[in-house]
């Protein structure tokens, strides 16, 4: 029994180096879902046709800031070993493929969602008899997606700041940041929305310039912190004065990075499409699964941010060189993040009916909103672990076999269930969404197993410094 508290729990101070850098991240993600889900009662006041619009193309940016995500977690990874072994010029280099990177996705997004937008967005609409509500939320669909691609380049160069930052154990700024924007946000929506105190009242319009604002805003704080604090964040000194970045560290980035960009932007495009799964169900769905989502949101910032956690802490103790102790700390990450899991799913399925009474919807809409909520509640446990999972594999560079284990996992197993029982039988919504969540078990023990191997134990740079 000792030994089992030994290797899943740490002492005190153990628990403090955690908290200290997930907290804020928690923090930081929670603020920002609930006004995600302010902003979702807001839209939801005015009507379920533009709150499914919404949900719609939120859906779709979902795909492209986790292009973002995934286009800068190679160079992450590479950034936090250097961090670890005291290599300033290597964090730096990470930074400057991170920069790139994201301008060149952010150019192909905007291409992508001004050229297929609407095409996009008409996959998600479906039912018979309501054609004129279908077209009511494709309209607000488009006029939102519109004025949401001004928001692509700072939301994109904002991750590349955040990223490395955290990578160099700082997660209280962009915390600070994402406070400020969130406050921006919900201050304008409710001005623009509403038209409230002589402004235009410009319903779903008003929520997308509330945003894109706020972006600019978190933007803003994060690179004026940093360039201001250079004797703690020296990778930034004479970050823009040279724009190279050696050949060979560039290689090892593309050969570790790119099965990471196809994995996020697989999974997040695997995503979109089991949401179009379920909205053959109906328009009802959509707003259903949108409620469910957004509200689910507020209870995944623990396992999210001990993700970040686990990238964080287990690479810089690989990059240092600690094997064994990253071993054991990464154990007892896992099982804090798995527990904490199991206590936040509990109080999310007491606490389900609730949520959905705040939306001015259907009472129709407002059960099945419940029933996929608690569903979600039921499965967070897993959710955790597989996260912890996924970030384990990664913080060891081990990204073709992370690739494996998400995306192609989700393509080959999820999405096929999802797609034959959509629509190849009459399962209703509720049960089809259980069974497509379920089947993450298989999941959880293959990671189980790739952790257990320790296949992740590798240090990616050596304690060289970088050349350059």
């Amino acid at each position: 029994m000792l030994s089992l508290k030994k290797k899943f729990i740490g002492d005190k101070n153990f628990y403090k180096m955690v908290l200290a850098i997930a907290v804020p991240i928690m923090i930081q993600n929670g603020i920002t879902n609930f006004v995600g889900l302010l902003d979702n009662i807001m839209v939801g006041r005015i009507g379920t046709e533009q709150m499914s619009g919404i949900a719609i193309v939120n859906q779709l940016l979902f795909v492209f800031n986790l292009a973002i995500f995934g286009s800068i977690s190679g160079a992450g990874i590479f950034g936090a070993q250097f961090y670890g072994c005291k290599d300033h010029k290597g964090v730096q280099h990470a930074f400057r493929f991170k920069f790139y990177i994201c301008l060149a996705i952010t150019v192909i997004g905007i291409l992508v969602f001004s050229l297929f937008g609407e095409n996009l967005i008409m996959m998600y609409l479906h039912g018979e008899g309501n054609e004129q509500a279908l077209e009511a939320a494709l309209h607000y669909g488009k006029d939102y997606l519109w004025v949401m691609l001004f928001g692509l380049l700072p939301f994109g160069i904002e991750q590349v700041y955040t990223s490395t930052l955290r990578e160099c154990g700082e997660t209280v700024v962009s915390m600070k940041a994402g406070i400020a924007a969130v406050l921006v946000n919900l201050v304008l929506n409710y001005l623009l929305i509403f038209g409230k105190f002589g402004f235009p009242e410009l319903g779903v319009v008003g929520a997308a310039i509330a945003t894109v604002i706020s972006r600019y805003v978190q933007a803003a704080i994060v690179i004026v912190w940093t360039h201001r604090h250079t004797q703690r964040m020296p990778f930034v000194v004479g970050v823009y004065r040279e724009w190279t970045i050696p050949v060979s560290l560039v290689g090892k980035i593309v050969v570790k990075g790119s099965p990471l960009l196809v994995n996020e932007i697989m999974w997040a495009a695997g995503m979109a499409f089991l949401n179009q799964c379920y909205s053959v169900r109906g328009l009802e769905v959509v707003a259903a699964v949108n409620i469910s989502t957004t509200i689910t949101n507020l209870f995944t910032i623990v396992y999210i941010a001990m993700g970040s956690a686990i990238s964080i802490i287990v690479g810089q103790l690989l990059g240092a060189g600690k094997m064994e102790e990253a071993k054991d700390t990464d154990t007892k990450l896992i099982a804090f993040s798995v527990f904490s899991c199991v206590v936040i799913g509990l109080v999310l399925i007491l606490l389900a009916p609730l949520f959905p009474m705040m939306y001015n919807t259907s009472d129709s809409v407002k059960d099945l909103a419940t029933s996929l909520l608690r569903i979600a509640a039921l499965c967070m446990p897993i959710a955790a672990f597989m996260h912890a999972s996924y970030f384990t594999l990664r913080s060891g560079g081990k990204t073709i076999v992370t690739f494996l284990f998400d995306s192609v996992f989700l393509w080959c197993v999820t999405i096929p269930l999802a797609f034959v029982l959509s629509r190849y039988t009459a399962l209703p919504i509720v049960p089809l969404y259980l069974s497509c969540q379920l089947i993450d078990i298989i999941k959880c023990v293959i990671g189980f197993v790739l952790v257990k191997k320790g296949v992740w134990m590798n240090n990616i740079v050596d304690n060289k410094k970088s050349v350059g």
